[in-house]
């Protein structure tokens, strides 16, 4: 039998490392961050990306790094940061010298694209050749594939054990989910999502009771898995299956406590505030969010207890206290108004302008005041990074059902018409349910004729 062919040592990226200068690690990629935003794309970098590229591990930038370094510096092609061309990572070429036929780009499942929208260059997520197994396992495998993945074994194939040990690998796999369902929702929506991710999130909980060597790789997982369980109850929230989000979110918290993450306990409850208010209890909200911000309180992220002083003005909107809700909103604002922070969490890449504006549109739609609840929405809209494309179908949607609230019949079927035309490429339950809602409150203007264009469109 001949041997399988043996994967060179990495080669330290020591041009790369040039360019980093005499920033940390952290520092550094905190750059990339805002680099990314400057000009619209979404990347998850972490001090440990950059040592992984220095390292020489990541041997190759996928297409969304690539074009933030070449915005950080001009002029420099991906060979000059110390980068191998793609083909020779990924491509074919690399495919033909190990002699390995190429990945398909259909799920084996179904023979269609894994995802709508898929195109070849999202095959290439931060990591490399592993993210690529990770994703194929994500997208295809079950509990007992994704764990194979995570230590390079053969996803798809039913039947392999669970590994006896968990290690490095393991916990990046699993991070590396966390990041890919959080990049996916953003672009599409979790309609088409909440059944796949739930199984690397079986396969995350199984890895933490195998054994695990390392405190620090323990860790990792624990904080990883309750990620995880987060981003699968999020997809179950926005997709109509509160009570499956519930079980999601108190699964997290309960990891949280065991792995004692502050940082993992305050995303669990605000999570779950904002799923309480959603399914009318204001009560449970607000009692969520001040958990929340009480578990943040020693984070140093002003913008974490931002946003968990908004999820408490949901829940005084919800009680229809519109003082207390007006002091939640203030605190929120001010606390935004400090700058994003190196303490910041990685998931918290959707909480800019928009969003803090979106949130104060849907606490001024509770507490009943329409005109202003528009207002806030139509900012949100405009202000939305066009990479969260489902923020943007949410908030034109939240802006359709405040208008026709409002009186402006014409203006909330405006609005409702470019909700329709956004949901082609997002899949959201929650939002087809808030057009539907504006839908059924427009029929009675039906002899409106901008009102009866609406009207033929709207398939709900």
């Amino acid at each position: 039998m001949a041997s399988s062919p043996v994967s060179p040592a990495p080669v330290p990226n020591t041009a790369f490392r040039a360019l980093r200068g005499q920033r940390s690690p952290g520092e550094f990629a905190a750059a990339v961050r805002r680099a990314a935003r400057e000009i619209g794309e979404q990347v998850s970098c972490d001090a440990r990306y950059i040592g992984r590229v220095e390292s020489g591990e990541i041997r190759c930038p996928n297409y969304a790094y690539e074009r933030v370094f070449r915005h950080m510096f001009p002029g420099r092609e991906p060979a000059d940061m110390g980068f191998l061309p793609r083909e020779a990572v990924r491509g074919r070429g690399a495919r033909n010298k190990r002699n390995a036929p190429p990945p398909r780009t259909e799920s084996p499942v179904d023979g269609h694209a894994p995802f709508p929208g898929y195109q070849e260059g999202d095959r290439a997520r931060p990591g490399g050749e592993e993210s690529e197994v990770l994703r194929r396992a994500f997208m295809t495998g079950g509990t007992a594939a994704m764990a194979a993945a995570s230590l390079g074994g053969l996803p798809g194939l039913p039947g392999i054990p669970a590994p006896r040990r968990a290690g490095e690998s393991e916990a990046r796999a699993v991070e590396e989910a966390v990041r890919q369902i959080r990049l996916l929702d953003d672009r599409h929506g979790a309609d088409a999502l909440y059944r796949r991710a739930a199984r690397p999130l079986r396969a995350a909980y199984e890895l933490l009771d195998a054994g695990i060597r390392r405190q620090e790789v323990a860790d990792r997982l624990h904080i990883g898995a309750g990620e995880l369980a987060i981003s699968v109850g999020w997809l179950a929230h926005d997709s109509g299956r509160p009570a499956d989000a519930r079980s999601h979110y108190a699964e997290a918290l309960a990891t949280a406590r065991v792995a004692g993450d502050a940082g993992l306990e305050a995303h669990a409850f605000c999570n779950t505030a904002f799923l309480a208010r959603d399914a009318g209890r204001p009560r449970e909200a607000l009692r969520a969010a001040q958990a929340a911000q009480q578990a943040a309180r020693g984070l140093g992220s002003a913008r974490l207890l931002s946003l968990a002083a908004l999820r408490e003005a949901g829940g005084w909107a919800g009680l229809g206290d519109r003082t207390a809700c007006e002091g939640a909103l203030s605190r929120a604002r001010t606390l935004f108004g400090r700058g994003p922070d190196e303490a910041d969490p990685e998931w918290m890449s959707f909480f800019g302008e928009a969003e803090l504006e979106g949130l104060q549109a849907q606490c001024w739609s509770a507490l009943g005041d329409w005109p202003r609840a528009a207002a806030h929405a139509e900012r949100a809209v405009a202000l939305q990074d066009p990479h969260f494309a489902r923020n943007i179908a949410l908030y034109t949607a939240q802006l359709a059902g405040d208008l026709v609230r409002a009186g402006e019949v014409e203006a909330a079927a405006e609005a409702g018409g470019r909700g329709l035309d956004l949901l082609a490429g997002v899949r959201s339950a929650r939002i087809r349910a808030m057009l539907a809602d504006t839908t059924r409150r427009l029929r009675s203007y039906r002899r409106n004729c901008r009102v009866a264009d609406f009207l033929e469109r709207a398939p709900l």
